[in-house]
């Protein structure tokens, strides 16, 4: 497969069970670019094994982490996969055909459509995971990733056409993962609140809950992926209220932004 001027850009720490996949399978990139944030696994030697430039840059959040990557690339074309997901075999050859054409105009990126693997297999109904157009691919001097530490976005300046093979996301392989990530998203979600100055509102906390599980549920169609899809549901409405009890402390005792980082630091809860 002939190499397309192309960057993929992919962040990580402590990904070493599943970057080789996701590395592998973008072989016509021509430059494939790591931005580590402090691995202590083999994450950086498996990433240079597959063909991988890796730099080193201490965590700055999620939409200042890929904004320093996209600084860092070769090309001014700019593929972003996160390290648990990959590109279906049908959407590298839909872009392999199509990349040429694309990157000779004047769009400002593409959207693809993201099929999460959940607890082993693909959802089938839940809407997020079956088909989510995703801002992913992009000219740097056409777009740019907000600087949110977490639920970043790609703006994108100008048109964005939508591929339609799927690429796959390994959803936290087990619901420990999940919980970690929810620690982790949480204050970092807490931390652009406090910015922001954002009033804490405990009162809004179990109505948050109630409709954060019925939109997943119902209005998204998890209640169709059967017990998966109530769990799906459930763990998103726990995320939304424990966000808010997480910031009313955070407000109320601000000495524990310091003192989460550290027991977050201790037990390294990954990215």
């Amino acid at each position: 497969m002939p190499n397309l001027p192309l960057t993929l850009a992919v962040i990580t720490r402590n990904e070493a069970a599943c970057i080789a996949r996701c590395l592998d399978s973008v072989p016509f990139a021509a430059e494939k670019l790591v931005v580590d944030s402090g691995s202590d696994d083999d994450t950086v030697a498996v990433a240079r094994a597959h063909g991988a430039r890796v730099v080193q840059q201490d965590w700055l959040g999620f939409g200042p982490q890929r904004n320093f990557a996209t600084t860092q690339c070769a090309h001014d074309w700019i593929l972003v996969l996160d390290a648990d997901e990959w590109l279906s075999p049908e959407l590298a050859a839909e872009l392999e055909r199509e990349l040429p054409a694309l990157m000779a105009g004047d769009a400002a990126g593409a959207l693809l459509r993201r099929r999460t693997i959940y607890m082993g297999r693909p959802l089938r109904w839940y809407r997020p995971s079956v088909g989510e157009k995703l801002a992913r691919l992009y000219h740097r001097g056409r777009a740019r990733w907000t600087d949110a530490r977490v639920h970043e976005s790609l703006r994108l300046d100008g048109r964005a056409p939508v591929f339609k093979a799927p690429f796959d996301h390994a959803n936290n392989p087990t619901l420990v993962h999940k919980q970690l990530k929810v620690l982790r998203y949480s204050e970092l979600k807490c931390r652009d609140w406090l910015d922001q100055r954002k009033p804490a509102r405990m009162w809004q906390a179990p109505f948050v809950y109630l409709l954060a599980f019925l939109k997943d549920y119902v209005f998204r169609l998890a209640c169709l992926d059967g017990w998966r899809g109530f769990l799906i549901a459930q763990t998103a409405a726990s995320y939304a209220l424990y966000k808010r009890m997480r910031y009313y402390e955070m407000v109320n005792n601000p000495a524990s932004v310091a003192e989460a980082a550290d027991a977050l630091e201790k037990h390294r809860i990954e990215h």
